[in-house]
């Protein structure tokens, strides 16, 4: 079922993707959390609601009785927003699809693992983190299925915290974000979401589609009345992007003025 919102009384949907905090170490991480925090605190005067879509965390997994250590300051001020009213959602990226019930449970955050489509007045956006999506990459999704069954997440709640976030954590320093000093190029026609969202427009339009996962801030046209954003990451460009009922805009966070 689609998000319906009939109007945004003047505030803003905010929307950010691949933080991936915990990487490329403790020191920066932190830093960049902060920054995070920062720009939560900026938003959260006009946001209508804030979309989170996926790799906020390099890795996440949650166990019946421990989550991933650190990472506080982002959950309190995401509980301080949801506390206040304003709508914070999450999708699971590849680097945290093993994310289950905690936000939901503590933070008030629902969570959501496909693409969902979001209707705003005559506006309609389909939103999603990305992977796993458009042509290619079979390999990935193969072991996307292998990591999404019931199975391997049983599996791997065997092994205790202390081994299985340490296996987790030494994979994620050497994953593409922790080791490029400047991120992934435009592909061109080769663009696999780009090509997923032309896809879809042939079958049902949307006027944008809005996704992470490609760590590229992009802006290409799909139909003649449509678009496809990439929110970038925060890695390297501190990109996100909002939405004011009439047009999507991608912004680079400035802390001395507002976007």
């Amino acid at each position: 079922m689609p998000h319906t919102i009939d109007t945004l009384s003047g505030k803003k949907i905010y929307f950010a993707s691949d933080f991936h905090l915990g990487v490329p170490t403790k020191s920066k991480s932190l830093e960049r959390e902060k920054k995070i925090v920062r720009w939560l605190d900026q938003i959260k005067a006009d946001a209508h609601s804030i979309y989170l879509l996926g790799d906020i965390f390099d890795f996440w997994f949650e166990y019946k009785h421990a989550i991933p250590k650190g990472f506080i300051r982002l959950q309190g001020k995401l509980a301080e927003l949801t506390d206040a009213g304003i709508p914070v959602i999450f999708f699971t990226g590849n680097h945290d699809m093993w994310m289950f019930n905690y936000f939901t449970e503590e933070l008030n955050i629902p969570i959501y693992r496909k693409p969902l489509q979001l209707v705003v007045g005559k506006h309609k956006l389909l939103i999603g983190h990305g992977d796993g999506l458009g042509p290619g990459d079979h390999t990935y999704k193969v072991l996307k299925k292998v990591f999404s069954s019931k199975l391997c997440q049983w599996l791997f709640a065997r092994i205790h915290p202390n081994t299985g976030i340490g296996i987790a954590n030494f994979w994620s320093r050497k994953s593409r974000i922790s080791n490029s000093g400047e991120d992934d190029r435009f592909m061109g026609d080769k663009e696999f979401l780009w090509q997923y969202c032309k896809e879809v427009e042939q079958k049902e339009h949307h006027d944008y589609y809005i996704f992470g996962h490609r760590h590229l801030p992009l802006d290409l046209e799909v139909g003649e009345h449509s678009r496809y954003f990439n929110l970038g990451e925060w890695v390297n460009f501190q990109t996100y992007g909002t939405y004011d009922g009439e047009k999507f805009e991608i912004h680079t966070f400035e802390e001395d003025s507002r976007q």
